[in-house]
């Protein structure tokens, strides 16, 4: 019998949605929870809800683990993964996250995990980059 909160938050569609777009990525359920691979094996991120309308997103960011973390609702990822540029953002039932964003950090995780010819085969999305 499972316990475990139903994913029904807003921002875990356009999420998932962006995740399947990606080239060789399939949705996996290890445990229980959606994982996102690409080239079937390697996860480039994880979703789960931890109480009834929330959401914990976990991706890898080696390059802007460091500004994520700056963000509300984010932390390192448990279990020393945090070490290794995951990043953890667990948001309530009313949060609003910030999708773009994590659209934009969806990319640079898939592209961490992918294998290089098919990363390089794959031009990442135009962003709206904020002015500095």
């Amino acid at each position: 019998m499972s316990t475990k909160a139903k994913l029904n938050h807003p921002a875990f569609k356009p999420l998932r949605t962006a995740a399947i777009g990606y080239p060789e990525t399939i949705e996996d359920f290890p445990w229980g929870h959606p994982a996102y691979k690409v080239a079937g094996k390697k996860a480039f991120l994880f979703m789960s809800a931890y109480e009834e309308s929330a959401l914990s997103v976990s991706m890898k960011l080696p390059h802007r683990a460091e500004e994520a973390l700056k963000l509300k609702y984010a932390k390192p990822t448990e279990y020393g993964l945090g070490r290794s540029g995951w990043v953890t953002f667990t948001f309530p039932a009313k949060a609003k996250p910030p999708i773009e964003k994590l659209i934009d950090y969806l990319d640079e995780s898939w592209r961490a995990v992918a294998p290089k010819k098919l990363s390089a085969a794959h031009p990442p999305p135009k962003s709206k980059r904020a002015k500095a």
